[in-house]
């Protein structure tokens, strides 16, 4: 009696491992992609932000030129994230240092020792992105940093 019992039960189940499986392993997948992007988007967040100092130190060094600084930021941004040029924004800042007494400086050329190059970084999530899921669409990531001009 036990066994016809046991049997029954078998066959009510036969299927519910397969509807199991059916039910997790997409939330499973989903839960994986979510870590992988987020961690790209951190990665690609330090990596803005290493572009940034990277920009800043071509723009502190004497006869440097705005262009200078941008391709810099540009290249290693493309070898560093294969984040394409034309999706790059880059800011250049010049302040005065406080020593100076002439008429602020109108750029990178212009600046002497002492004042402060900052450099702002921008580059949409949408253009650094590896995968499909979307959830930063809309959002840029930003790096900034500032030097003395030697």
């Amino acid at each position: 009696m036990f066994r016809l019992l046991h049997r029954r039960s078998e066959r009510r189940r036969r299927g519910a491992a397969l509807v199991e499986a059916a039910i997790a392993l997409p939330i499973f997948f989903l839960t994986i992609l979510a870590i992988v992007e987020f961690g790209r988007a951190m990665m690609v967040g330090q990596l803005v932000t290493n572009a940034a100092r990277e920009g800043a130190r071509q723009g502190i060094l004497y006869g440097s030129a705005d262009a200078e600084v941008r391709d810099r930021v540009a290249t290693f941004l493309q070898n560093a994230a294969d984040i394409e040029p034309e999706h790059v924004d880059v800011q250049i800042d010049v302040a005065p240092g406080p020593d100076r007494e002439d008429a602020a400086p109108e750029g990178v050329v212009d600046a002497q020792s002492g004042d402060r190059v900052t450099v702002r970084v921008t580059v949409p999530w949408d253009q650094a992105s590896w995968g499909v899921l979307r959830w930063l669409g809309g959002e840029s990531f930003q790096g900034e940093a500032t030097m003395r001009h030697e």
